[in-house]
């Protein structure tokens, strides 16, 4: 049973899947299939934004220097999308298994000239609230968003 199974009756999960560039796209894909066959249309554009946004900051973090997918001993890391709602609310949870030492989220000032930095003001934006944590037990990190229905 997945966690926070009474408090979130619906859920989809999607994962693992590995960190590379079409994730996003593909979190965005799930995320519109998943909500309107819960009747939850008027989240789609921002849930498919927030998806990608956080799904992007995994495969940049999991991306060397040269452009091409860091490999931990011969193994790609991974991230799950999770949707949960209770027809109030709607979660979005990306989890990886990257370690803390390739960062955490943290809202940055981007300059403006700045390519990137600005996702993480983008899901506050959008979002009731929005997070992330440890998961010890699966030894991964959690980034979450909240949206109201």
């Amino acid at each position: 049973m997945c966690e926070g199974a009474a408090e979130w009756p619906l859920f989809a999960g999607l994962g693992p899947v590995g960190a590379l560039d079409s994730v996003p796209r593909v979190g965005r894909s799930f995320c519109t299939v998943v909500l309107r066959g819960w009747g939850l249309d008027e989240l789609v554009a921002d849930a498919e934004l927030i998806t990608s946004e956080l799904a992007a900051n995994v495969v940049q973090a999991a991306t060397g220097l040269d452009g091409r997918p860091c490999y931990d001993a011969g193994r790609l890391p991974v991230l799950w999308l999770r949707l949960l709602s209770d027809r109030v609310r709607l979660r979005v949870e990306v989890w990886d298994d990257l370690p803390l030492s390739c960062g955490v989220p943290a809202r940055r000032r981007a300059g403006d000239d700045d390519e990137c930095g600005r996702g993480l003001e983008l899901v506050g934006a959008l979002s009731k609230d929005w997070g992330w944590e440890r998961v010890p037990s699966h030894d991964a990190k959690r980034v979450w968003a909240t949206l109201a229905a």
